[in-house]
Parts: structure tokens; sequence; C-alpha cells
């Protein structure tokens, strides 16, 4: 059976056999070639959601894809029983780049999420401390394990699913008094987005990171950041921790990591790693295996090699530049932010975020809507200054014919 260029029947086969929790885009690509992507029929789509910010050298990228064919002719799977080649130079390559010293790899960020949560509340059964309680932000989004929707502080992702991992306790983002008073002798660690992206794309405040990390030097807990979305050159440097002056205990990251190959890290300070984790405390089947590491690898020296998070900048500021623009001309957009490659764009009224993405993607332009009144965009960080330039074309197109079908709730 040959269904390539058959929407109705690959549309027909998914929701007769695949579990449907996807409101799913009546659209099926083949394949796609730098920032674009190409249904079935052979149109075009501009991909400035980037995959959910996975796909970070864009589509088809001949380093990343002669490294996956190249190591898939050697070996795609051995086991964690064995040295790993791969494994080892990209372990070398993240700490070399970051605060951390030690890395374990697994598949997915909530993995990763799954891992960091346990390697914190192993750090202080190790040391022979009763300390279990993890704090998070309310409106945060860690994942959809068990654990993680239980550290997630959006009830609606954890209820139906109830009773729920404990040891968890949801704070205001940005409100460094309320997370002092949830600190008790019981927290292990405290757990945040630098930018909450499943939210709205909302930024932490400078000053709060700074105060976190104050709080738990002085207590003695540990500060987990969850890079999932935003490492690996998202924000316009490598990690987003680096624009907050700070260093995390432990960090997770996932997503544009390997381009698109599934792959979840969990990094962590020597001192953290050597005490939480002993021999036999965790593990991955597939963790760190030598086809996703090998993406991993090509990926990093694809950014250093081609100044991709120099490109990052510059049309981060194009962006925000022309969607303050739009701003200031269409009051319907209350507000642009974000850091680097990821953006939220909000808007005010009866205007419809799923309405405003809908149609863009009958232009050719492919978003995420957040809620209600939220677009987010997370192109490739390869997207050039003219291709960002004709999403904010488009953009201004839907604002000023305004069509009927973006209104609406």
């Amino acid at each position: 059976m040959d269904i390539t260029n058959d929407f109705e029947l690959t549309k027909e086969l998914d929701q007769k056999y695949c579990m449907q929790v996807f409101d799913l885009l009546p659209v099926a690509f083949t394949h796609g070639k730098g920032v674009y992507l190409y249904d079935q029929e052979g149109k075009k789509y501009m991909d400035m959601i980037g995959g959910i910010a996975v796909s970070s050298l864009g589509h088809g990228n001949k380093a990343l894809t002669k490294a996956i064919k190249t190591q898939a002719d050697k070996m795609i799977h051995s086991c964690n029983y064995y040295y790993n080649i791969n494994k080892s130079e990209l372990a070398y390559k993240l700490c070399k780049i970051s605060f951390a010293d030690k890395v374990f790899f697994c598949n997915s960020g909530a993995e990763a999420n799954e891992g960091a949560i346990k390697l914190a509340r192993g750090y202080f059964y190790h040391k022979g401390i009763n300390r279990h309680k993890i704090i998070t932000a309310k409106n945060s989004f860690h994942g959809r394990t068990m654990g993680t929707i239980a550290a997630t502080g959006q009830e609606k992702f954890s209820k139906p699913f109830a009773p729920n991992v404990p040891g968890f306790e949801y704070v205001p983002f940005n409100d460094i008094t309320s997370l002092k008073l949830a600190v008790d002798g019981n927290t292990a660690a405290i757990m945040l987005e630098l930018i909450q992206g499943e939210s709205g794309v909302r930024p932490a405040d400078y000053e709060y990171i700074k105060e976190v990390r104050d709080l738990c030097n002085r207590l003695g807990l540990l500060l987990i950041i969850d890079e999932v979305q935003t490492g690996v050159g998202r924000t316009g440097k490598m990690f987003c921790y680096e624009h907050y002056d700070i260093k995390p205990d432990i960090m997770t990251l996932a997503k544009g990591l390997a381009g698109g190959v599934p792959i979840g890290a969990l990094l962590a300070t020597e001192e953290v790693a050597s005490i939480g984790f002993e021999v036999g405390d965790h593990g991955s089947t597939f963790g760190g295996n030598p086809l996703a590491c090998a993406a991993g690898v090509t990926v990093l020296n694809e950014i250093g090699e081609n100044a991709l998070l120099g490109n990052v900048n510059n049309v981060s500021d194009l962006l925000f530049s022309k969607l303050s623009d739009l701003k200031a001309k269409y009051p319907v957009i209350t507000d642009v932010r974000g850091k680097g490659l990821l953006i939220g764009i909000e808007f005010a009224g009866a205007l419809s975020a799923k309405g405003l993405k809908n149609q863009l993607f009958t232009m050719g332009y492919l978003v995420s809507s957040i809620g209600d009144s939220t677009i987010r965009i997370a192109p490739p960080l390869i997207i050039s200054e003219k291709e960002a330039l004709s999403f904010i074309k488009a953009l201004e197109t839907i604002l000023k014919g305004k069509k009927k079908n973006i209104f609406g709730r």
C-alpha cells in the first residue's frame, strides 16, 4: 500500500488506527528543504514553528543528513553496557560549552525532566538529608509523563490522571516573595523555565532569576533550569541561562539538540551528579544511542561553524522590530515577547489565535497557537531576514484584511 500522495487515505488510516490526542491540520508533509516543508500535493509551507523548536538546522541539512546516514550504515544501537564513541563526544562538547561537568542522555524533554527530579531527590537522599519537595512555577510546562505533569503548574495537564505524583508546590512566576514563602525544611530544589513556552512565551525577569539563584545558594537548594525549548541556540545564546548571568545546578535539554532525531539530555555539576546518582539509580535503553548522539554532535558543530547564533540575533532583532511596528499600527496586537527565535505574539479582544494560525496555514505559514490569544513562532535557526520579512508581510495582510475567520473564540 503506497499512501505517499494520497492525503485522504493518510487521514483515514490515522483516524482509524492512531490514538486521537492531537488536533491535526489537514496536511501531511513528504519532505522539507531549509525552512520549508512540502505536502503531498507539492505545496510549500514556511515552517515558522520549526517542529516546535526542534528543527534547529532546518530541513534537509546536508551535514546532519550525512551524519545520520553514515552512522546508520555503521550501527544504530548497541546498549549502555558498553562505551559509546558518539555519546562520549557529545557529552564532552556539551560540558565544554556549558556550566556542566556531567551529562546523562535520554530520549525526550519529559525524560530529561524526570531525570532532573530524580537527581535532585537522590542528591539529598544519598547525603542522608530528608528533602524531597520541588517548587515549580504556575503556568509552567515540564512534560507529559506522570512525574512531569505533577511538576507542571497547570492543572489541566494533570487533573484527568489523578492521583498525581506528590512532592511539588507551585508559586506564581516572577514572584520572589511567594517563592521564599514556599520554601521549607523539606525543599530540595526549585525548577523553572526561563521562558514559559507553553503558557504564551513569557520570559522570567532578570532580577527574579538572580534572586532565585541567591536563594538557592543561601539555603543549600538545587536550581533546576528546564531548557528543553530554549536551549541549543534558540534564544541567541547557546543556553538561555547565559542571558541571566547565573549558572544552574541541573539543566535539561531536548528538542533542537539533535535537529529532529529524538534526544534528551540531563546536565549537572560534578557534585550533584556524583552524589545524586549511584550506579543503577537511573538508566535508559535508547538514551545516548549512537545515531542520536551523532546527530547531536553535528548540530553543535553546525551552530558553531556557521555562526548561527549571530544569525539568530540578527533575524530576532528584525522580527521584534517589525512586530513592534505592527503592534503600533494594529492595536489588536497587545504584546510581543520572548528572546531570540522564540517569540509569542498576543492579541486582544475577539481575535482567535487558533483562527489566525489556520489563516496563516492557508497562506503557507506554520505557527502554533497557545490558549485563546497567543501565537508562537520558533523557526529554524537558519532562517534568513528575507524569509522572516515574508512572514511579517503575511501577518500584516491578515490583520489589514481583518479576515472574518480569525475572530471568535
